[in-house]
């Protein structure tokens, strides 16, 4: 099967390490991820603030690189989510391109979706001794529906004490737009979640969509707080690494 990566603007301009770990964890059992350079922004930023003719020109741009994949990885619910739920929506009225975005949103599946759903893999035998805390994304949870994956991987992880995050259904406050657009109560916002995350007493924040880690990361940064914030991808892909070391 030919699969491909989706990386998204964030993860390929400020966090590439989160793609090459997706790539590293699914070498292991032997599928080849292709990157389709042709691809660019998914459109969602331009489709939130209504200028959906410039979310119509990125949405091609995704359409074509992708049109070959048998299926398509994000590390994004937020991006994952706007193919999926919006595509659709923006070319309802031109049939041949709506049969194409109905033909991607079917397709293309966020990280953990598909390290679970698909290949049916819970325990890559990683190692991984921290106390560590898990944010559930908004989109990811409401879009997506994802509940269930990223706990059952962070439950086979050897060494890891995964403990709840008060709250965690609460939004961060990142919202892509809404952070610039209503920038103080987002900052209240993620001060509120920051005020959760050290509740906890964890080493490590982990989730899956690095829009909300970043925003945490420097309400945390700013405060001068210690908690290693990581894309659950990277988590694994070290905790496998660890494990092979003490083979």
């Amino acid at each position: 099967m030919k699969v491909s990566l989706f990386i998204t603007c964030l993860s390929d301009l400020v966090y590439p390490r989160v793609g090459q770990a997706m790539v590293r964890l699914l070498a292991r059992y032997g599928i080849r991820v292709y990157f389709p350079e042709v691809q660019t922004c998914c459109g969602q930023p331009a489709f939130n603030s209504g200028y959906w003719d410039d979310a119509r020109k990125s949405a091609r741009t995704l359409l074509e690189a992708f049109d070959d994949s048998d299926f398509v990885l994000s590390p994004s619910g937020s991006c994952t989510g706007m193919v999926q739920h919006y595509y659709p929506k923006l070319f309802e009225d031109d049939p041949e391109m709506l049969a194409k975005a109905e033909a991607l949103r079917q397709k293309t599946y966020e990280f953990t979706q598909f390290l679970v759903g698909v290949l049916g893999v819970t325990d890559l035998g990683a190692v991984f001794p921290h106390r560590v805390t898990y944010h559930p994304s908004c989109h990811g949870t409401r879009l997506l529906g994802i509940k269930d994956e990223p706990a059952s991987l962070l439950e086979h992880v050897r060494g890891l004490e995964l403990v709840p995050l008060p709250h965690a259904e609460d939004c961060c406050g990142f919202g892509g737009t809404f952070a610039v657009k209503m920038s103080d109560i987002s900052g209240a916002m993620v001060a509120e979640k920051s005020d959760h995350v050290l509740e906890t007493e964890a080493e490590v924040l982990v989730g899956l969509d690095m829009g909300c880690l970043m925003n945490i990361s420097g309400n945390l940064l700013y405060r001068g707080r210690p908690v290693k914030v990581m894309h659950l991808a990277e988590l694994l892909e070290e905790g496998v690494r660890r494990a092979d070391e003490h083979v």
